[in-house]
């Protein structure tokens, strides 16, 4: 054994040593369950990050059901979900709390938890050759809050009284009256616990990402060596660290609401159902409003950035290409992370909002328009006259690019104040943020899974599974979100479960039921993605070479099955950075590899 590893092996056992526990004989529960390896924690998070996608898909099934056939009732459904569907119909008050979990479960749970949980904890350690997280221990608290939020949030399911129902933004009054609705009782406490032990978990996270990525680079590793994806979690650990402790701010001033009877969000309000006016008088619910979305638009990019790394690099692997423009890569992603503040109140432009101040917001929203632009066009140049090869991963890639496309075109018409007081709280905005930052994003991360999954589980996915999961889900995607937009235009709101008793919005019956019908099919491929992903980790075909895309980012030069540590022996050192395809008539030049005397310089 060599020195490198002999040493690791030491500090690992003084760490254990106080426990009794010798680092060579690790139980099944300290391996698997409160495990410090980054890449266990890594698919702890992507777990049950897949498990919540589920959940909050199903969903979106159940409401899709109620909003394509709102005149029938299936007895089948009072069966499963019991007083939620009463008589076979959801009931409205459950239609609320159905809309409002899924997108609390699925922005949160799934695409900020799941997707930065799993590939920043995955790939920073491999890709910047560093042994593990800068501090293991933080790793998996980081994890425990998340799981610990999920019980939480989804014990609210089961309660008397029901979820939160008051949408996934939870605005005030509806969150601060626990007498507003059923949904804003019990429900709504055990929400706000959950989401409080979320943003512990993302915390506890991203100041482990961010020192990681600054403090353990290993030998020649300089920051503008860097792989994309590294860069785009950086940021990504960046953003979280800076918003999130503004909407837990947030949520302690509801909670005092709530239950101590302050006003910061409550004033003259008067409850109809009890006949009385409440004594609460000075508080400005549209305060609460600024303080969400400062965490809520940076939240947008959260999910975003790590699917556009992720899709740098893919993109760049699968077209034996080097990535077009890294510099201006990399610059773009620190103008998308600056400007993600600065654009907040765009989704505030009927609030009564002062139209200067309205204006001054147009001006930065469609400014972030500029750094998302040259990353199309990178990723455009990079795949232009290339020799793809058409791998899941990259066809997933390509649909990122796609979705992000055309999802980020319908933001430049919400972007504008005038335009958005006719399209707010319509389909049209449903359309925008489900193209733009659900399903792309779910494109990148599934990008991700396809191909970084030989370096997860040592197998492969089965790609005939993948390709049918791809085209399905692609096409399935623009049939369901593009025809919102129509609907949007035509000033059908938004979170309304029957829309068949208005002439105007009668035309859409036919269009409802065909989005619900694909929604359906969808959802059941997704199913077919899980099933492929749990088969092939025990029975998928074995990975036989260490660097089976022909990659040269250090990720690629561990062993197929790297135990804690990564590395036997020394960790590689880095000589160029993490581009070099098709160069000096060769395929690809690993990143580790000295730079020659004759080599044309980067």
């Amino acid at each position: 054994m060599s020195h490198g590893h002999a040493e690791v092996l030491t500090t690992h056992e003084v760490h254990h040593d106080e426990h009794g526990v010798h680092h060579h004989h690790q139980s099944f529960i300290s391996k698997y369950v409160f495990s410090q390896d980054h890449k266990i924690i890594a698919k702890q998070f992507l777990i049950t990050g897949m498990i919540w996608a589920i959940i909050g898909g199903l969903m979106s099934v159940l409401f899709r059901l109620q909003l394509g056939y709102p005149d029938q009732t299936f007895p089948w459904l009072e069966d499963i979900l019991g007083n939620w569907a009463k008589g076979g119909k959801i009931t409205p008050e459950n239609y609320y709390a159905l809309v409002t979990m899924h997108g609390t479960i699925l922005v949160f749970f799934v695409l900020t938890g799941g997707l930065s949980g799993t590939f920043a904890n995955f790939l920073i350690p491999l890709q910047v050759g560093a042994r593990d997280m800068a501090s293991p221990m933080m790793n998996m608290l980081s994890y425990w809050f998340f799981f610990g939020g999920s019980i939480v949030m989804m014990s609210s399911l089961f309660i008397q009284t029901g979820p939160f129902s008051g949408g996934w933004t939870a605005y005030p009054p509806l969150s601060a009256l626990g007498d507003a609705s059923p949904g804003s009782k019990t429900g709504m406490d055990l929400w706000i616990t959950a989401m409080a032990m979320f943003v512990v978990s993302s915390l506890l996270g991203g100041l482990n990402y961010v020192s990681t990525v600054l403090n353990l680079r290993t030998k020649g590793m300089s920051m503008t060596r860097l792989p994309l994806t590294i860069w785009a979690l950086f940021f990504t650990a960046v953003l979280g660290i800076l918003s999130f402790p503004v909407l837990l701010s947030g949520f302690i001033l509801l909670l005092f609401d709530r239950h101590a009877g302050t006003s910061f969000y409550l004033s003259d309000i008067y409850i109809a159902a009890t006949n009385q006016a409440l004594p609460n008088e000075g508080g400005s619910a549209i305060l609460y409003q600024h303080l969400f979305w400062f965490l809520g638009h940076p939240e947008v990019y959260i999910i975003l950035l790590p699917a556009m790394g992720m899709a740098s690099e893919i993109l760049s692997v699968n077209s034996r290409k080097p990535i077009f423009g890294y510099m201006a890569m990399v610059g773009s992603l620190f103008a998308i992370t600056i400007l993600a503040f600065l654009v907040w109140a765009h989704h505030m432009f009927v609030t009564g909002l002062n139209p200067f101040l309205g204006s001054v917001f147009v001006l930065l929203t469609l400014l972030i328009a500029v750094p998302s632009a040259i990353k199309v066009f990178n990723w455009l140049t990079t795949i232009w006259k290339a020799n793809i090869k058409f791998t899941p991963g990259m066809l997933f890639a390509l649909g990122f690019v796609s979705l992000f496309i055309s999802g980020g075109l319908t933001g430049i018409f919400l972007g504008n104040s005038t335009l958005d007081i006719h399209l707010h709280d319509t389909y049209f905005v449903i359309a925008h943020f489900h193209i733009v930052m659900g399903v792309s994003a779910f494109f990148g991360m599934f990008a991700g899974i396809y191909h970084w999954f030989p370096k997860m589980y040592g197998r492969y996915m089965n790609s005939t599974l993948a390709y049918i999961h791809f085209w399905v889900t692609l096409i399935g995607a623009y049939l369901i979100f593009w025809p919102m937009h129509y609907e949007g235009l035509a000033g059908m709101p938004r979170r309304y479960l029957d829309y068949s008793n208005w002439a105007s919005f009668n035309q859409f019956g036919d269009l409802n039921r065909f989005i619900s019908t694909v929604a359906m099919i969808v959802f059941s491929i997704q199913l077919l993605f899980v099933f492929n992903f749990f088969y092939s980790i025990f029975k998928g075909r074995k990975v036989t070479t260490q660097n089976p895309w022909g990659s040269t980012t250090l990720e690629w030069t561990a062993p197929i099955h790297p135990g804690h540590g990564n590395w036997e022996g020394e960790i590689p050192e880095v000589h160029r950075w993490a581009y070099d395809y098709s160069k000096d008539g060769r395929d690809f030049i690993p990143q580790t590899e000295p730079i020659a005397a004759n080599e044309s310089k980067h």
